[in-house]
């Protein structure tokens, strides 16, 4: 058989995405898959008995990414092709996202497998740990371009607060081989990762395929506003140093922020925690967590400058003391124009409307383009619903992204 010839198993694919979403889920309709929770390790044992029933051979990395292999007999040295996504979720996130790119993967290697196709190079599916963050942004493509320090390791902690390290040895993991991740740029022919839109472009458009062109880039920090505790009932207003007032203060003013450094820039709070935590208590301390995103990096960081100037106005307003600690930035990554073509013409070969377009959302191939030439598939999202149990992309829509999937990483396998 020819790659020209290759299809997926629509029915197969179906099936995979609908039981996957079984682990994690929510009375919503929706997902929570926390990478290392209970529900991510039961995805993953189910993962490992997919791919030995399909006679594939897996393994797992120090820091949890997973890699399934469908060898190139003639030639097991070549750098393989990488395809793939994640499979954790945000809290009571959707269906699809990551989880598509994933089980995509799986038939392509299942396909792959089944068809004999004379490989040129391996074909490897990739499933990355912790793409959501809950840890560190895109903590497992990260842990492939450079490896984490052991200081590293030991204080990230997770959105309640739970320490990594624990949450690895919890899952089986040996931290020391998490310290041990990183391969060399060049040691990966290419990557290709197939993902919801999670926007509405396409779908307004009616268009099948997406071409991803770039993708943004990612800061994240933490803000931590000081006042003082006091009694809520005897407290007059104008006494206090409430942090959560001042808080809330610099949240109102998020909108000017980002104004003021684009028409891209975009900066989010899904985490506010306060101490005591006690309803008649006038908290002490308040503490938010950001996302903030643009398209260059000289915008993020001015990005970041502003908000910090703005929290410390807020915090002089109500008479407390704040500080910023920096999480992390990813760099904005344009994606490889020869993959983006090839997309391309593979689509358009299998009768598919194509546009090129750059996503807004953070994905693990800005991380893998410093490793290999990269490129990303969108099929649209109903609405432009995601990261909540509304999201939903078509069963045609995804298989017709997973047949562009598979006879791209098929060209690329066999170039």
């Amino acid at each position: 058989m020819s790659a020209d010839g290759l299809s997926v198993d629509g029915a197969r694919l179906r099936q995979t995405l609908e039981t996957l979403a079984t682990f994690g889920a929510e009375p919503s309709g929706g997902v929570s898959r926390t990478s290392f929770s209970p529900a991510d390790t039961a995805a993953r044992a189910w993962l490992r008995d997919q791919c030995e029933a399909s006679g594939l051979r897996l393994r797992t990395d120090g820091i949890g990414n997973v890699f399934v292999t469908v060898p190139a007999p003639d030639a097991p040295d070549s750098a393989p092709v990488w395809t793939g996504s994640h499979l954790d979720s945000v809290p009571d996130g959707g269906r699809f996202d990551g989880a598509l790119g994933s089980m995509a993967a799986l038939e392509v290697a299942r396909r792959l497998a089944e068809s004999r196709l004379p490989l040129r190079r391996p074909v490897e599916m990739v499933v990355f740990a912790d793409e959501e963050g809950c840890y560190h942004h895109l903590l497992g493509s990260t842990a492939l371009v450079r490896s984490y320090g052991p200081d590293e390791l030991e204080r990230l902690r997770g959105r309640d607060g739970d320490r990594l390290v624990d949450a690895l040895r919890s899952a089986g993991r040996d931290v020391g081989a998490a310290t041990r991740t990183a391969v060399a740029p060049g040691s990966v022919h290419a990557f290709v990762e197939l993902h919801i839109e999670q926007g509405a472009v396409l779908e307004s458009a009616g268009v099948d395929i997406g071409v991803v062109t770039s993708i943004v880039g990612m800061g994240g920090g933490s803000l931590e506003f000081t006042g003082r505790a006091d009694h809520a009932g005897t407290t007059p207003m104008t006494m206090r140093r409430d942090p959560l007032r001042g808080a809330g203060a610099f949240l109102a003013g998020l909108p000017d922020v980002t104004a003021s450094i684009s028409d891209t820039a975009v900066a989010t709070c899904g985490i506010i925690a306060v101490e005591p935590g006690g309803a008649n208590v006038v908290p002490s301390v308040a503490r938010l967590q950001l996302d903030f995103r643009d398209v260059r990096r000289s915008s993020i960081e001015a990005l970041e400058q502003a908000l910090a100037d703005a929290a410390r106005r807020a915090a002089a307003a109500h008479g407390l003391e704040v500080r910023y600690t920096r999480d992390s930035i990813t760099d904005p990554a344009p994606l490889d124009p020869r993959v983006q073509d090839l997309i391309e013409s593979v689509a358009s070969a299998l009768g598919r409307t194509t546009m090129r377009l750059p996503s807004g959302a953070g994905h693990d191939s800005q991380n893998l383009s410093r490793l290999a030439p990269t490129g990303m598939i969108f099929i649209p999202s109903t609405g432009g619903r995601s990261h909540s149990p509304a999201e939903h992309s078509s069963w045609e829509d995804v298989e017709r992204g997973a047949d562009v999937l598979l006879r791209t990483v098929a060209a690329l396998a066999t170039e």
